[in-house]
């Protein structure tokens, strides 16, 4: 019995860079281990937001219907959050494994890269085996994009994205590196993961903890870290559930992107709240000053998100007042905040559930 869906959505494939090199010059049993639990450890972060079609070797082949992703932001940062796991996970496995054997000793050289393509494709089911059909599948796995970026820029970890990947996520290609096909017209933008890796390790972090709150809230929600970052942050997302506040704008977005420096605004009626992103590490946590009106209060925010078994979240906020002047109500206007924001979230958790 089979059953034939033509859709449009976006198409990815995760794909370990340095896999033959690697295979080849190591113990074979050994290498073929590492690389199937790096293999399940992709499938695990991609999955709340990609579903995984299956693994081709040395990678994964995922999707994702159109209307799951409203907001394209969430996509790179799945993508950066992945590479950067990924990385860890490699040192990781060299520090804890006591294994002399060359593939434990030389998993660093393994690396990790994207391409991602925006398409049709027809969704597949026979008994209970899934796949995807069309010519935008074909075209990602057949992994034709790999040698352009080798031969263009040399990069080992990378994400690339195909022109109707961007256009539809509706994100702005400068700052990524145009990278052509000689044989074919699809035009693509590449991002040196490795290059951002590096730098998010230098970034001086800007954190609050338990210790420094002047007050904090928990609460757990009905979706995976993902998806409650993406309502957390997009204004357009944050209005469908936000009520003690009236609407929320983007202000600036430095490179087109979320991130520190990006600035949002809220008109609440009688003032207004104007919220800077100071650190960003998507899907974990981050950090904002809320500059909030009448009164001139300057609140520093620090929001975790912890996955939890089942698809859900736990979101731990800590407050910090930061007018040196008014410390003696730190405590008590923290808590204020921290209060109306535990109603809000409250009201997100129904959304999440009536969705």
């Amino acid at each position: 019995m089979s059953n034939v869906n033509t859709q449009y959505g976006y198409l990815a494939l995760a794909d370990i860079s340095g896999y033959n090199a690697y295979v080849a010059g190591t113990e074979s049993d050994h290498a073929q281990e590492i690389v199937g639990d790096l293999l399940e450890f992709l499938v695990e972060r991609l999955r709340p937001l990609l579903t995984s079609v299956q693994i081709e070797g040395d990678a994964v082949f995922a999707y994702s219907p159109e209307k799951s992703i409203s907001r394209g932001e969430t996509l790179f940062e799945l993508i950066e959050n992945t590479y950067a796991a990924f990385k860890n996970q490699l040192t990781s496995i060299k520090r804890h494994h006591t294994c002399d054997c060359t593939a434990c000793q030389n998993v660093n050289n393994l690396d990790l890269k994207f391409f991602i393509h925006y398409g049709e494709y027809i969704e597949q089911s026979i008994d209970d085996h899934h796949g995807l059909l069309g010519y935008a599948p074909m075209f990602v796995r057949k992994r034709e994009w790999k040698e352009p970026v080798a031969d263009s820029v040399g990069w080992q970890g990378y994400a690339l994205f195909t022109q109707d990947s961007l256009s539809k996520l509706d994100l702005n290609p400068d700052g990524l590196e145009v990278v052509k096909f000689a044989d074919n017209p699809v035009k693509t933008f590449g991002l040196n993961l490795q290059t951002r890796y590096e730098a998010l390790l230098e970034t001086h972090q800007i954190v609050l903890s338990s210790k420094m709150a002047d007050a904090s809230l928990t609460s757990e929600m009905d979706a995976p870290p993902p998806v409650i970052w993406e309502w957390l942050n997009d204004p357009q997302r944050r209005n469908q559930w936000w009520e003690s506040f009236t609407r929320w704008t983007k202000r600036l977005r430095p490179g087109g992107r979320t991130g520190p420096g990006a600035i949002n605004h809220c008109d609440h009626g009688v003032g207004d709240v104007l919220e800077t992103v100071l650190d960003w590490r998507p899907f974990d946590y981050y950090t904002v000053e809320m500059r909030i009106t009448p009164g001139r209060f300057i609140v520093l925010q620090t929001t975790y998100l912890k996955a939890l078994p089942d698809g859900r979240t736990e979101i731990r906020i800590y407050y910090q007042l930061q007018n040196p002047r008014l410390r003696w109500m730190a405590g008590a206007f923290c808590s204020l905040v921290a209060r109306f924001f535990s109603l809000e979230l409250k009201r997100l958790n129904r959304v999440l559930t009536d969705r």
